[in-house]
């Protein structure tokens, strides 16, 4: 898959995906304006073109942006070195939504109608949060 952001300044490649997960968290929400609509693009993504923007969230996340016209790109888990990619960026792809996640953290403002996997806050961090050794 090939991506770009709004001005076309960075392209992003990954290994072709089918599915779209979108992040109802407060975060989520702030950066992007409504829920983010994520690929998971494990590690293997190239980056080319202008330097993108990183601004460290959280002790385990980055979230990172074109420079110049502020696209969202990316959402980087540093542990398990995973991009969750906006899928905006893949403008020619036919993704599915298949789940929800921090669905307790959604505002009643709006709702989908697909039948997707739903998941809360607390699932979320017991199924993926780094595991303390």
């Amino acid at each position: 898959m090939k991506g770009q952001c709004l001005c076309g300044a960075i392209e992003l490649t990954a290994d072709d995906q089918k599915e779209v997960g979108l992040c109802h968290c407060d975060m989520c929400r702030r950066w992007s304006g409504g829920p983010l609509f994520a690929v998971h693009c494990h590690s293997k993504v190239q980056i080319n073109g202008q330097q993108p923007v990183v601004y460290r969230s959280s002790e385990w996340a980055e979230r990172v942006f074109c420079g110049t016209c502020g696209s969202h790109l990316f959402y980087h888990l540093l542990p398990s070195d995973e991009y969750i990619v906006s899928a905006g960026l893949f403008q020619d792809q036919d993704f599915t939504l298949v789940s929800e996640i921090f669905i307790d953290e959604k505002p009643d403002y709006y709702e989908f109608s697909n039948d997707t996997q739903k998941m809360t806050a607390q699932q979320v961090f017991e199924q993926y949060a780094p595991k303390e050794e």
